[in-house]
């Protein structure tokens, strides 16, 4: 009974907060299962693109590349300070250059491994799933997070157009 109430309480605080964390897991989910749909008919269809072995090397520069997006924009986003929202609040780490850094680290590390695994379905899987995310998923973040913050994050989307 008191848990029940504690939750109402934290909703009525911030309705927008458990919404945008669930859209994000259902994309994070989505790009997971686009992975293994893909892997699994890479493992049933096998078919090589690539001929050269530095393509690998390729494919290692965008998972790493990914993985360290993905770090820096989990770490800039922990220190987003609620009070006082100005359009610069959202301007730190990887957010001054996009306004889904995570998002494009999930495609760089999706796209980065079907390039070294030689995997033709993964690398079509990491471009589809990178498109429907961004138009569906995001664009409800977006839409959350306008209405959550306002003025403050409607400039900040028009100033960060990625």
């Amino acid at each position: 009974m008191e848990k029940e109430g504690l939750e109402e309480q934290t909703k009525e605080k911030n309705p927008h907060k458990n919404k945008v964390h669930q859209i994000l897991a259902h994309s994070y989910l989505f790009y997971f299962l686009s992975f293994l749909v893909a892997l699994f008919l890479d493992f049933m269809f096998p078919m090589k693109i690539f001929e050269k072995v530095t393509m690998a090397s390729i494919g290692a520069i965008f998972l790493i590349f990914g993985t360290l997006l993905i770090i820096w924009a989990q770490k800039s986003s922990l220190k987003l300070q609620k009070e006082n929202i100005t359009k610069e609040t959202f301007l730190r780490g990887p957010y001054r250059y996009t306004r889904s850094p995570t998002h494009y680290g999930l495609f760089f590390l999706m796209l980065g491994f079907g390039i070294m695994a030689n995997a033709l379905f993964i690398i079509i899987f990491s471009v589809i799933s990178f498109l429907i995310t961004k138009f569906v998923f995001i664009k409800k973040e977006e839409k959350i997070l306008g209405e959550k913050y306002g003025a403050p994050y409607l400039e900040y989307k028009r100033s960060v157009k990625l």
